[in-house]
């Protein structure tokens, strides 16, 4: 079963080692038949949160934000690639997941992490995983997790680390396991509420 799953990556910095994370991720799940959408908060420019998608009247809120609204509400799950600042999550992050919230509900995310350090951003995936769960996208109990970013991967996410390919298998075994079960589930029976 095909998914469709938009790709949250979490970085606008300038050079910025998470598009790597992104691209690695995106082909491992097209090779698996899935329909990856890129969500890139450097090509969105959102501003600052103000007004949630859902404050806006129906119909008036930016195009941008139609645009995600739609996406997310056809996904299967979401993958959010995210870098670990300060042992946290990346501003840009937090403020593109806030823009929605009944979207996500019902869907499941898993988290990929990086960092040029050897912790790979486990301590960001420590604080994303109960943002993600309050925001109805329960996380998974995996986590990618890629310390040494820089030398890990190439610029167009071919892993230069065998272990990272072998351990994306489990990951998303693990990902499609539930994104089908709740998808199953959410057309037989629909969501509650």
């Amino acid at each position: 079963m095909s998914l469709l799953v938009p790709v949250i990556l979490g970085s606008v910095r300038s050079e910025r080692q998470g598009i790597k994370a992104a691209n690695f991720i995106i082909a491992k799940l097209r090779e698996r038949g899935h329909e990856p959408v890129l969500v890139d908060p450097m090509e969105l420019d959102l501003p600052l949160l103000d007004k949630m998608y859902k404050e806006y009247p129906r119909g008036e809120a930016p195009e941008k934000l139609e645009r995600l609204a739609d996406l997310y509400r056809r996904a299967d799950g979401f993958m959010i690639v995210s870098a670990e600042y300060n042992h946290s999550i990346p501003a840009a992050l937090k403020n593109t997941l806030d823009y929605f919230l009944e979207e996500y509900f019902y869907r499941p995310s898993s988290i990929v992490c990086y960092s040029a350090g050897r912790f790979g951003g486990v301590r960001d995936a420590i604080a994303l995983r109960p943002v993600l769960a309050e925001m109805g996208m329960s996380s998974l109990p995996s986590v990618l997790a890629i310390p040494s970013i820089g030398k890990a991967l190439q610029e167009d996410g071919t892993s230069n680390e065998p272990w990272i390919d072998k351990s994306a298998v489990k990951f998303l075994d693990e990902f499609e396991w539930y994104a089908t079960a709740l998808k199953a589930k959410r057309e037989a029976d629909g969501v509650p509420g």
